[in-house]
């Protein structure tokens, strides 16, 4: 039960760094510890158990506040959380609707309470019972037992919407526990049930927040009936709705779902698997049509940089005199032809090219230097970015001495601490890696550019050891294609496990770049960005591993569809296909919401040869 309650819970979280949260029924502090490794401001766990809550604060020492009261009486201050956590604990209180009244009075106007509990309806189909093994048998504890629709018209009767309902059922992690315990037959008899349930509610909007809610005319308001990847091993046939470009809601049970939500412009994707956008963490988005430059074996990265640098010579020269905006377009469409809503462009961030159009997302709050060696105001630059920021380097490029050096030069100007984030730091040395380790700084990883410039990138042992991993595609003159490119050659050449790769990409390069909207994840809040790609039947994991550029058939973002394949394109509302034009892409059609006749008029003014883009041919499409 609490396998499958934190792998799904987690993937639907919002962030909690700099959030108050309490834990009612915390017991040993299992989420207790869990967020505070998220970085919420304050953490307050309550549990009618001295004796779980001796155990929570050996775990935690004096990092949270832990209360020895019954959750059910107890009065917390009025407007103090911001997030309430009621994990396996409602079903022990008799008077469900008292208990929650309390718990809306707890919550700030923006706050939100997550309950989990044994699925009701399975648990009276099952004969399951709570309680505890002593040696004189088993001691069941009373519980309370509401049918699910009876909880829902509870929460209807205190004024608290359902804005999250997902009803898991076990799934091979819990096979596994289950096979462990010698349970296998067992597992087979329950896996069709639904094991628990999971529920994010919140105190019910004004007509007037919700009157101030925006649909735009060319936006898809929600998708039914496809499977949504809830992380790395979980995914479940639910429903999204859309508004204000964010999710505002994640059904699996249409008893929790206002049959007056449904509108025309939702997308039925049956037999689609939906992924959160990807994070692209480390790019050069105005190298995007270069082809790969130099050779392999350098030491360091200043070796390549002194042999490629011939501005004067083909193919250099004719792809530097193409327009700046227009290479960065480029690049965009390199990053949203592989299912990437976001990107980390290291370089000045350009407002004028990047917004308001721009057919991605370009990380905006950030400091950064290029390298120690190639600016030597590093440590100035470190300063003035502010707390909570990443700051963003290029460091320990290379395999010698040299290069191993720079993480403690780094150190010694007080530039490194957790939000500064390395990119490859494939020459750190053993001690290196340790001070990273306990610093808890950030790691950008760009495997395939390291193995082409120095015959080498870290092992997959070693870069799991790292504590916050992003993976980039670092840009086409040394990259091998796009950040789907690089997710199989660290996959299937490196053999980084494909649940690892799915963090590196979506949460985890989320965290390591501080991201705030939600970005790679599916979860009430967040950015309605999301990847369409066909449901094979594998773990979300397994499926991204495997993808490449043509297997993505559909990209929001916000809400807008930004791409879709030919198949695709006859299922949109014809409101959101409008400015979609035809991109052809090693011989896929692909429709993208771009400028491709003023991209391409541009670019071939320069270009003569067919144009490339991260190694992939593509042309206008008739």
């Amino acid at each position: 039960m609490l396998s499958l309650e934190r792998r799904i819970l987690e993937s639907i979280m919002p962030v909690v760094r700099g959030l108050d949260v309490v834990d009612l029924g915390c017991g040993t502090g299992r989420w207790l510890a869990a967020l505070h490794n998220a970085g919420a401001r304050s953490l307050l766990g309550v549990d009618s158990s001295p004796e779980m809550l001796q155990v929570a604060k050996s775990k935690l020492q004096n990092e949270v506040a832990l209360l020895n009261a019954d959750c059910t009486q107890l009065s917390l201050e009025p407007a103090s959380a911001d997030l309430v956590f009621c994990s396996f604990l409602l079903s022990y209180v008799e008077d469900a609707a008292s208990f929650l009244e309390r718990i809306k009075t707890t919550l700030r106007p923006s706050g939100c309470v997550f309950l989990t509990d044994l699925h009701p309806d399975t648990s009276a189909r099952l004969n399951w019972r709570r309680g505890v093994h002593r040696d004189d048998g088993f001691q069941e504890i009373r519980t309370f037992h509401r049918d699910f629709q009876q909880l829902i018209q509870i929460f209807e009767n205190v004024k608290l919407d359902i804005e999250v309902c997902l009803q898991p059922q076990f799934g091979e992690p819990e096979r596994s526990i289950l096979r462990a315990a010698g349970k296998q037959e067992y597992f087979e008899r329950i896996k069709e049930y639904p094991a628990i349930y999971i529920l994010q509610l919140r105190p019910r909007r004004t007509s007037s927040d919700v009157a101030r809610t925006t649909v735009r005319p060319d936006a898809i308001t929600g998708i039914k009936r496809a499977r949504l990847a809830f992380g790395p091993q979980s995914g479940a046939v639910a429903e999204l709705e859309f508004a204000d470009s964010q999710v505002t809601s994640i059904h699996d049970n249409e008893a929790c779902t206002s049959s007056e939500n449904r509108r025309e412009s939702d997308l039925d994707l049956s037999g689609f698997l939906v992924f959160p956008g990807l994070v692209n963490a480390h790019d050069h988005l105005e190298f995007a049509l270069f082809p790969r430059l130099g050779r392999s074996n350098y030491k360091n990265f200043l070796e390549w940089a002194d042999d490629i640098h011939r501005p004067d010579v083909s193919p250099v020269f004719e792809h530097r005199q193409i327009p700046r905006e227009v290479r960065l377009w480029w690049g965009g469409i390199r990053n949203l032809l592989s299912g990437v809503t976001t990107v980390c462009h290291h370089n000045p961030y350009e407002s004028a090219v990047f917004e308001d159009d721009f057919i991605i997302r370009v990380v905006r709050d950030y400091g950064w230097a290029h390298s120690l060696p190639m600016d030597s105001e590093f440590a100035p630059k470190k300063q003035t970015t502010p707390q909570g920021q990443p700051f963003l380097i290029h460091l320990g490029e290379g395999i010698d001495e040299r290069s191993a050096q720079e993480i403690f030069e780094l150190h010694q100007s007080g530039a490194l601490d957790e939000d500064t984030v390395l990119i490859h730091g494939l020459a750190l040395n053993r001690e290196g890696k340790k001070l990273v380790r306990s610093i808890r700084s950030g790691l950008i990883w760009c495997p395939s550019s390291n193995i082409f410039l120095f015959g080498q990138t870290h092992s997959s042992c070693e870069v799991q050891e790292f504590p916050r991993v992003a993976l980039g595609s670092d840009s086409p003159l040394t990259a091998q294609g796009d950040l789907l490119d690089e997710v199989r050659f660290a996959h299937e050449f490196v053999g980084v496990p494909a649940e690892k790769l799915h963090s590196y990409v979506m949460q985890g390069a989320a965290d390591v770049l501080r991201l705030k909207n939600g970005e790679g994840s599916l979860r009430v809040g967040a950015w309605a960005d999301l990847v369409a790609v066909r449901d094979t039947g594998a773990t979300p994991a397994e499926a991204l591993a495997a993808l490449s550029h043509a297997n993505v058939e559909l990209v929001l973002l916000g809400g807008c569809v930004q791409l879709a394949s030919a198949e695709m394109v006859k299922r949109l509302p014809a409101s959101a296909t409008m400015g979609l034009q035809p991109l052809c892409v090693e011989g896929n059609v692909r429709w993208i919401r771009a400028p491709l006749r003023w991209l391409f008029a541009e670019t071939t003014k320069h270009l003569d040869e067919e144009i490339r883009l991260g190694g992939k041919r593509v042309s206008l499409a008739n």
